[in-house]
């Protein structure tokens, strides 16, 4: 099958199986300009199938994602410590974290590196765009290697934080993603990870309109989908909090904020953010 590039020029793509299953049958789910998203009909993952290579993923991590990334970053930053806080990781909570050794992979311009090298932490980015990490090493004076986490190479048992939001929905290979952070992470070290919730009320709602139903996105998990991967690789669930039941501009603000809270305290936010620990 033939699909895009970031050039706009047609680019080879390739059948997968189910990384949670292997090779079982899937059924379309929705299909977003030239992306087409599949559910496995054994454990509900939503991925997209065939997928780009990676070359050409590569090359959607330039320029333009910094720009993007540039003009965002302290709205992106703000809901991260939202998130961090959701979980109790206040920046008092962290201040006395006895192993200050924290890794932020898919880091962009490094401000969240920037505020955990504040209260104390070693700090490690990883960061595939180049001016986003070149940014972020010379205005924040931070490290970011840059290129995939599996480029870096970097040593066993290293962080007792690891960090990651709305990234492994774009990795080519999320068991590969998993192991590599696994590997990483120190003997009870803890990784908090943020993605899309296809389980979600907003998901539901608007199907293939949904705001995260896009062709940079690979995978698209579900709570279940998440925490079935996360176990069978050797990892505990701490806690799993969602966020936003509709998105801004969807609804009037008097319909919007109760939603909101009751997909909080429900449990089917159109964000989720997992907690887990390194058994």
């Amino acid at each position: 099958m033939k699909t895009y590039s970031s050039s706009g020029k047609a680019a080879e793509a390739v059948s997968i199986p189910c990384p949670l299953c292997g090779d079982v049958p899937s059924t379309p789910r929705f299909h977003v300009e030239d992306a087409r998203f599949v559910e496995c009909s054994r454990c509900t993952l939503v991925y997209q199938n065939p997928q780009p290579l990676f070359s050409d993923l590569q090359g959607r991590y330039r320029n333009q994602y910094f720009q993007y990334e540039f003009s965002n970053e302290e709205n992106f930053f703000n809901l991260m410590l939202l998130g961090m806080r959701d979980i109790g990781y206040t920046d008092a909570f962290l201040s006395a974290w006895e192993d200050k050794t924290f890794c932020d992979i898919g880091c962009a311009t490094g401000r969240l590196l920037e505020h955990m090298k504040h209260l104390g932490f070693h700090v490690e980015g990883v960061e595939l765009c180049p001016e986003s990490a070149e940014y972020g090493i010379n205005k924040r004076g931070v490290n970011i290697n840059i290129g995939t986490l599996e480029d870096t190479k970097l040593p066993d048992n290293s962080f007792s934080i690891i960090h990651f939001s709305h990234l492994i929905e774009h990795v080519s290979d999320p068991v590969v993603f998993l192991l590599e952070v696994r590997r990483i992470l120190k003997p009870g070290g803890r990784v908090i990870i943020t993605t899309p919730n296809i389980a979600g009320f907003q998901a539901k709602l608007f199907r293939e309109k949904w705001r995260s139903a896009i062709r940079d996105h690979l995978f698209l998990f579900s709570k279940k989908t998440l925490s079935t991967l996360l176990v069978r690789l050797g990892f505990h669930i701490v806690t799993v909090k969602t966020w936003g039941g509709l998105a801004v501009g969807t609804a009037p603000r008097w319909i919007k904020r109760p939603v909101d809270r009751l997909a909080k305290k429900w449990g089917f936010g159109d964000v989720m953010l997992f907690l887990a620990e390194k058994k």
